[in-house]
């Protein structure tokens, strides 16, 4: 599966219930939720389900840690200088990431905007004023891979650029001209370039052209938070609000301090910039800050364990239904985590497609991805418990069209 994948088509069923355990490992609890006021999502009638998929945009990703949430509604009762929020968080970020500087982004993609407008037009305020106006601009030009070159080098061009793209070291080399701004890297599609990391950042080196990496979905590992600092990349583009649990509309932007600074200058709360539009509040920059440091402190051995027991009680379940088969794999990039791979002999006459729409449509709505073959989930989105539920479930429906 690749990341961020879009379904097209969700359906509406029931408010589904939760289940009242604790999870050692780490995950959010599913403690009982205080009754509010007012309930906004029965009142306007939207389908919650339990997310045996994982941390899709579409499907709102991640659930916040319980610290997450307590610093969000701490800091929501307080004024703040913008500017402020930013470098004390932004220096403790760095520090726990092995960079110079940091900011909070409003997600992956403006990061990937800012990091941009930031190598065009550094600390020139006439520059950050016409983007993405490049007219006048002697750098207008971010080169990168022809495997890499997909929907997020978008982000890229919304500032402007225009992009260049290569497929060998040697063609890279011949790319680069006095046009050249910045080399880009999306990172869960490094086994389809030809170009590894070390070898690109060199090249970046030798020409003192800043490079810039994409690793939006890309953790787990908790290593990969630093690892691309520590190799060279002079920025670094990470979401939020996956598996760091983070609030969802933020991100993190990573690297050296002058382009950091950059960066800032064209981002909220200035004005008359490319990303005045992409503001993040203080509750979320906070909050972001406290997602990241619990998120590295966590005991990792024990979440993954957790993971692989959860799928394994899913496992065990679905195989007692007879053509059934399963199979466990983890993507060697992006969302690195054991991922199940369900599927059936013609015993069973559904289409994947079909039982996920059964999945959808019954109480609890569940929530996974197909293939043209297989049923695919995860279970580190789920909730203590959901697990048991998942298994129930997949072995009716499946059962059903036996």
């Amino acid at each position: 599966m690749k990341r961020r994948d879009i379904i097209k088509y969700l359906s509406v069923t029931p408010l589904a219930g939760m289940v009242n355990l604790t999870d050692p490992s780490g995950q959010p609890s599913a403690k009982p939720t205080k009754k509010p006021k007012r309930d906004i999502i029965k009142e306007l009638g939207i389908r919650t389900f339990i997310n045996a998929a994982g941390t899709y945009t579409f499907m709102t990703a991640s659930l916040m840690d319980e610290d997450v949430m307590d610093t969000i509604e701490y800091t929501g009762e307080h004024f703040m200088i913008m500017s402020e929020v930013q470098d004390k968080a932004g220096a403790k970020i760095a520090a726990l990431c092995h960079a110079e500087s940091a900011m909070v982004t409003a997600g992956c993609w403006s990061a990937l905007v800012l990091g941009t407008a930031a190598v065009l037009t550094g600390k020139d305020k006439l520059k950050i004023g016409k983007l993405p106006d490049l007219s006048g601009f002697e750098k207008t030009e971010v080169i990168v891979q022809k495997a890499h070159n997909e929907s997020y080098t978008h982000a890229l061009t919304n500032a402007g650029i225009i992009p260049v793209v290569v497929e060998t070291a040697d063609e890279l080399e011949k790319a680069i001209s006095s046009k050249t701004a910045m080399l880009f890297f999306l990172n869960y599609q490094a086994p389809n370039g030809q170009i590894k990391h070390e070898e690109f950042v060199a090249i970046s080196k030798k020409h003192g052209i800043p490079c810039m990496i994409d690793i939006a979905a890309d953790i787990p590992p908790v290593e990969n938070l630093w690892k691309y600092n520590d190799m060279g990349f002079d920025l670094v583009c990470v979401s939020g609000g996956k598996a760091m649990r983070g609030p969802q509309s933020a991100g993190i932007l990573m690297g050296k301090k002058d382009l950091i600074d950059a960066a800032r200058l064209n981002a909220p709360p200035n004005g008359g910039n490319i990303g005045r539009g992409m503001k993040v509040n203080k509750e979320e920059v906070l909050g972001m800050y406290v997602a990241l440091e619990k998120y590295i402190k966590k005991d990792h051995a024990a979440e993954w364990k957790s993971w692989e027991d959860r799928v394994q009680v899913i496992v065990k379940e679905v195989s007692k239904i007879k053509g059934v088969k399963t199979e466990v794999t983890v993507p060697p990039i992006a969302n690195h985590v054991p991922t199940l791979k369900i599927s059936w002999t013609d015993q069973i006459k559904a289409t994947p497609q079909e039982v996920h729409k059964k999945l959808q449509d019954g109480t609890p709505s569940i929530e996974v991805m197909t293939s043209p073959t297989t049923v695919n989930l995860t279970v580190f989105m789920l909730k203590p418990g959901e697990d048991k539920l998942v298994a129930k479930r997949l072995k009716e429906v499946l059962s059903s069209f036996a």
